[in-house]
């Protein structure tokens, strides 16, 4: 028999209370913080006390499912009148479970359909959290971002329940983003989080179809934000130089006076700037600060040595920096007549697993920097009293790679007279060490196939038309190079 009710439970009686008679029953007067006085049925403990009996403010539904079992349901309903019309929906849906007019995965969507939807992104948050990829578990900044971006479009479209979600709705949030100067990459990638969110809830019987399966993409060939360009060789030259000299070179930089126009609060000095072709002597002058404290040099050169070996093997393998920050000691293959270095599946953005070939004279400067770092680690043990070992461990990662190598490689490109932005707008960060890796494959005449399988692409147009820049090639020479044919004569010359 499908009922509504009330929960009851008990509570320790509020402070000042008294226990009175009335309608002939007794029961526990007292007044809440907003003084409003209640009456209450009291009932005796477990052990003895006396404790007053409350009611849940929302009425529950008792029913029986499809299957016989019994279901306990909040209607959400304070008003008896309005439980009891939900409680006959409930009812009457399980009715047409029996009849065959509609499935228990309608059944199941209907329910869902109740939920509000930060419920639902909640748990989709979680199935992200247990998720592996290829053997690997979602990052937390993945689902990070997953999250800041549901949650705006939810904000921004005023979405509520997962019905809200329609096509409509969304595109008009594209357009209304891009007319606000949001780009295309940008866009897509807040398309795409929920895109998957509503796959998830298909997978999960809580729609019954993707609403947003034919939301166009925004074109992002057509609005490029951000383009790389690579670096010569000159530059990279100066920027291994820069990385492997900074660390050191801050400790030689003098303490300059600020103009008063830029003075702000107490601060009335800056650092000198970095200038690359000084930067020997700001070195020079940091080991003579620092000349009482060799363990600090020895640190700091330690650390710009690192970093410049770091770009250098970024620059010579095209290895993304994630993929980089994963090779560990035992993925370091030396002695082999090709070294190589080994990235495992789950570390490729591809998920293929690859040996990145290295040439000679860099697996020599990467022997040497496994030699170096042993002795560091080896010298770090001895003054903390552990264990000093022999050789480098297996899983020991080869670089310690910075979280913030970002701003790192931003000041390196300064204090080398680097510039970050062209003067077409292209930029330089970390990844374009990877474009710089593709640009002089293409330099130095590889093939096309020979490059992409380098660069581990799976399309050629990858390689050549986003990886390579065309400002370093040398078209000219190319066109030079081509035969030479007889010069065409006109009609008149003929006729002469």
């Amino acid at each position: 028999m499908a009922v509504i009710y009330k929960k009851t439970y008990t509570q320790h009686l509020p402070q000042n209370t008294k226990i009175v008679e009335r309608n002939g029953q007794k029961m526990a007067m007292w007044v809440d913080s907003k003084g409003k006085k209640h009456f209450d049925q009291i009932t005796t403990g477990n052990k003895g006390q006396i404790k007053i009996i409350r009611y849940s403010p929302v009425y529950i539904a008792q029913y029986r499912d499809a299957d016989g079992q019994m279901v306990y349901e909040s209607t959400n309903c304070r008003d008896e009148q309005s439980a009891r019309h939900v409680l006959a929906e409930l009812v009457k849906r399980v009715e047409h479970v029996k009849a065959g007019i509609i499935n228990t995965q309608q059944c199941r969507t209907a329910d869902h359909a109740k939920l509000s939807l930060d419920e639902h992104i909640e748990s989709y948050l979680e199935h992200l959290q247990a998720k592996t990829v290829r053997g690997k578990r979602v990052s937390i900044d993945h689902r990070i971002n997953v999250q800041r971006q549901l949650e705006k479009l939810i904000d921004d479209c005023k979405f509520r329940r997962l019905i809200d979600i329609t096509r409509d709705v969304m595109e008009k949030w594209m357009n209304r983003s891009e007319k606000d100067g949001m780009g295309s990459r940008t866009r897509n990638t807040y398309r795409a989080a929920i895109i998957a969110f509503c796959n998830w809830c298909v997978e999960t019987d809580r729609m019954a179809a993707n609403p947003l399966s034919r939301l166009c993409a925004a074109d992002e060939h057509a609005d490029k934000r951000k383009q790389r360009r690579a670096l010569t060789e000159e530059e990279l030259n100066r920027l291994f130089t820069t990385a492997r000299l900074r660390p050191l070179a801050e400790y030689g930089r003098e303490s300059l006076p600020l103009p008063n126009e830029k003075r702000k609060g107490h601060k009335s000095w800056q650092k000198e700037p970095f200038v690359f072709e000084k930067l020997e002597e700001m070195v020079n002058k940091g080991r003579e600060v620092l000349k009482d404290n060799p363990e600090l040099i020895s640190d700091l050169e330690w650390l710009g040595y690192q970093r410049s070996l770091i770009y250098k093997v970024l620059a010579l393998t095209g290895l993304r920096k994630s993929e980089l920050a994963s090779i560990t000691i035992g993925q370091v293959w030396l002695n082999n007549k090709q070294p190589y270095l080994e990235l495992k599946a789950k570390d490729e953005k591809a998920g293929r697993g690859a040996q990145i070939p290295l040439r000679n004279d860099l697996a020599g400067e990467i022997k040497q920097y496994m030699k170096e770092k042993l002795l560091h680690l080896q010298s770090e043990s001895k003054k903390k009293g552990s264990v000093i070992p022999a050789r480098l461990p297996a899983v020991l990662p080869l670089f310690d790679m910075p979280n913030s190598m970002v701003g790192i490689f931003d000041r390196d490109l300064a204090a080398a007279g680097i510039e970050k932005t062209d003067e077409r707008g292209r930029s330089l960060d970390v990844h374009a060490l990877r474009h710089t890796f593709g640009t002089h494959l293409s330099k130095a005449g590889v093939s096309p196939r020979v490059a992409q399988a380098a660069m581990r692409h799976s399309s050629i147009d990858l390689t050549m038309n986003i990886y390579t820049d065309p400002t370093l090639l040398d078209v000219a020479g190319a066109i030079n190079a081509l035969p030479k044919f007889a010069a065409s004569q006109s009609n008149s010359a003929k006729i002469a």
